[in-house]
Order: C-alpha cells, then sequence, then structure tokens
C-alpha cells in the first residue's frame, strides 16, 4: 500500500473522529438547552402572588394531594396551564421560524414577515368588533376561531401567489409585507369605528396574552407542534442542503418548489394555532431560530429542535418575567418579547456583520 494511500486513510479516520465530536457536542448542546427549558417551566410555577416554593410546586405535580387544595387549584388550573401554554406556543414559533429563514433564503423572514399574525389579528378584531355568531360554536370560541381562520387563510393566499410568481423568494416576502400593511390597515379601521371597550380588548389581544389559554388551548397547540415537527423532520437533509445554496439543491435533482410549497403551509398551520389562543407574540420566530444557528450551526438534523427549544425557552423565561417584574401584575407577554427582542434583533444584526 503506497504512503499517498495511507495518508487518505488516516486523513478520512481523522475527519471521522471530528464529525462524531461535532455531533456529540450538538447533541450535548440540544441537552442543555433542554434542561435549561425545564428549568424556565420550573421558575415560571413558582412565579405568583401565593407562597408556593419550588419544592411545593415539585411536590404538587408529583403527587397533586400532598398540596392543600388552594394550592392544587392554583397550580393544576392556573400555573400549569399557562407556563405549558409559553411552551408550546415558543416551541411552535421558533420551528416555524427556522422553516420560514431556510426555505425563503431571508434571515429576517419569520411567520410574522408573511403575515399570518397580522391575518390573525384581523380575524380577531373582526370577532371583537362584529362579534359573529358560528353555528354549533360558543361565544367564547368565537373569537379565537376567527384568529385561526383568518391566519390559515393567509397561508393560502401566499401559496396562491407563489404559484403565480413561480415560487420567487423575494416576491413571497414583500407579498407577505404588503399582506402585514393590509391587515394593519383594516383592523386600524375596526379599531376607528368600534366602542372604547372593544378597542381596549383589541389592543390586549395585539400584545398578547398566556393567560386566557386553559388545558385545551395547551393539548391543541402540542398536537398541532407534534404533528408537524416529524414532517420537518422529514427534511432535515434537503433544507441542510438548501443553506449552500438552491442552485445546488435544484441540480442534485431536489424539487425546491414543492417543498417551499409545503413549508409554507406547515407554518402557516404553526403560526395560527400558535397565535390564535394567546394573541400576537412577536420575535420569538426570528430570534429563537437564529440563538439556535449560533450554538448549534447549520446542520438541521439539530437545528430544527433546537430553534423549537429555544422559542420554548424564550418564551417560557418572558412567562416568568411577567408574572415576576411587578408584584402582583401580570405583564402582557408579548410586550416583553418586543422590549426583550428588539435588543437581542439589533445585536444579531451586528454579530452577522462582523462576521462577513
Amino acid at each position: 500500500m503506497s504512503l499517498h494511500s495511507n495518508s487518505n486513510i488516516a486523513d478520512t479516520a481523522t475527519f471521522g473522529q471530528q464529525y462524531r465530536k461535532s455531533e456529540a457536542r450538538r447533541v450535548l448542546i440540544l441537552c442543555v438547552l433542554g434542561g435549561l427549558l425545564l428549568f424556565a417551566l420550573l421558575l415560571d410555577l413558582t412565579a405568583g402572588p401565593s407562597a408556593m416554593s419550588a419544592m411545593d410546586v415539585f411536590s404538587g405535580i408529583v403527587s397533586p394531594q400532598s398540596l392543600s387544595k388552594r394550592f392544587e387549584i392554583i397550580l393544576w388550573q392556573v400555573r400549569l396551564p399557562d407556563a405549558l401554554i409559553a411552551i408550546a406556543v415558543g416551541a411552535s414559533l421558533g420551528l416555524a421560524g427556522i422553516e420560514t429563514q431556510t426555505i425563503l433564503n431571508n434571515p429576517l423572514a419569520s411567520p410574522f414577515t408573511l403575515g399570518i399574525s397580522a391575518a390573525a389579528t384581523l380575524g380577531a378584531s373582526i370577532a371583537i368588533v362584529v362579534a359573529p355568531s358560528i353555528p354549533f360554536v360558543s361565544s367564547v370560541a368565537v373569537l379565537p376561531i376567527m384568529a385561526m381562520m383568518f391566519a390559515l387563510g393567509s397561508g393560502l393566499l401566499i401559496l396562491t401567489f407563489m404559484r403565480l410568481v413561480q415560487n420567487g423568494r423575494e416576491a413571497i416576502i414583500l407579498f407577505g409585507i404588503a399582506l402585514v400593511f393590509l391587515c394593519n390597515a383594516i383592523t386600524a379601521m375596526f379599531q376607528y369605528v368600534a366602542s372604547a371597550e372593544a378597542v381596549q380588548e383589541i389592543v390586549f389581544w395585539t400584545v398578547g396574552n398566556l393567560t386566557r389559554a386553559g388545558w385545551l388551548e395547551v393539548q391543541l397547540v402540542f398536537i398541532c407542534f407534534f404533528l408537524i415537527l416529524p414532517l420537518s423532520m422529514r427534511h432535515v437533509w434537503i433544507m441542510t442542503m438548501l443553506r449552500a445554496g438552491e442552485a445546488q439543491a435544484v441540480a442534485l435533482g431536489l424539487n425546491v418548489e414543492r417543498l417551499r410549497v409545503m413549508v409554507v403551509l406547515r407554518v402557516s398551520v404553526l403560526a395560527a394555532f400558535a397565535v390564535c389562543f394567546v394573541g400576537a407574540i412577536g420575535f420569538i420566530g426570528l430570534v429563537g431560530p437564529h440563538i439556535a444557528r449560533m450554538v448549534l450551526g447549520e446542520d438541521h438534523r439539530f437545528l430544527v429542535p433546537g430553534s423549537a427549544i429555544c422559542g420554548a425557552l424564550i418564551l417560557s423565561l418572558a412567562s416568568y418575567m411577567s408574572k415576576a417584574l411587578l408584584p402582583g401584575v401580570v405583564i402582557p407577554v408579548g410586550i416583553l418579547t418586543a422590549l426583550v427582542g428588539v435588543p437581542m434583533f439589533l445585536a444579531l444584526i451586528a454579530f452577522r456583520r462582523r462576521e462577513l
């Protein structure tokens, strides 16, 4: 065997070792992020006016009968649904964000860039101002159903537009921005003619609030997330390849246009279920994927679940802060995600400029 062959074998072995170390490091990072998420969940459950310690919360989850009736109701009927809906919504927005950024090859893309959140806000505004009746649906469920219908409708509009422009990435983002302005204008028109009470309710919905969700909403959002996640994981290799360039993926025979349609459909469903129950919550789908990319790289086998965990972690911490910053007051979580998200967003832009 020649020295050249021995050198190739050694290089291959070294590359294999480095690749396995890289995979092990990313798995460890995912485990650390998962541990931080569990810690954030426990922290969120301890926040509130009642004097429940972390040990009380833990024992109450393991053995509910160990708590007094008052603390059991507070933990299982108030705090757990709020904390779990934060994780479900954050994970859904994080997953939708990474798929949107990858398929459109735009680091500033998110479900909100496509106008899905603005459409949901418009649907909620119509439900508040007009108060339409839906057969066999209670009046309490009309608002989230209207928000979901408009969010899904915006996704169908985007898919139709994609067919008309042959799936042009730039045109899709521009269409989404136009949809945002259109929905915001119509929402403002409804606010202009609405009563003071209706305007206040619209504003309260648009800033995002996790406290309006119950166990049914938690289950629906989690079911949606866990139905979409396997579909996203099926395309991780293709999505990773797209980061190297769409032309290369097309040259290898991949149907990028079909994949783009599937991703936009998935993102529309995820965002619709995420925002219809808790209101418009911004920056999670934008910042979460960027944080995951910084610590996990571009391999979507790890980046997809990492983005979901980062989104859930950010919103879970925001949920805790919303109850802990001002004693006795619950700050709408959408305000905190915007206040924290804008500096992080600017820092990410500066970081990317230094990289370039």
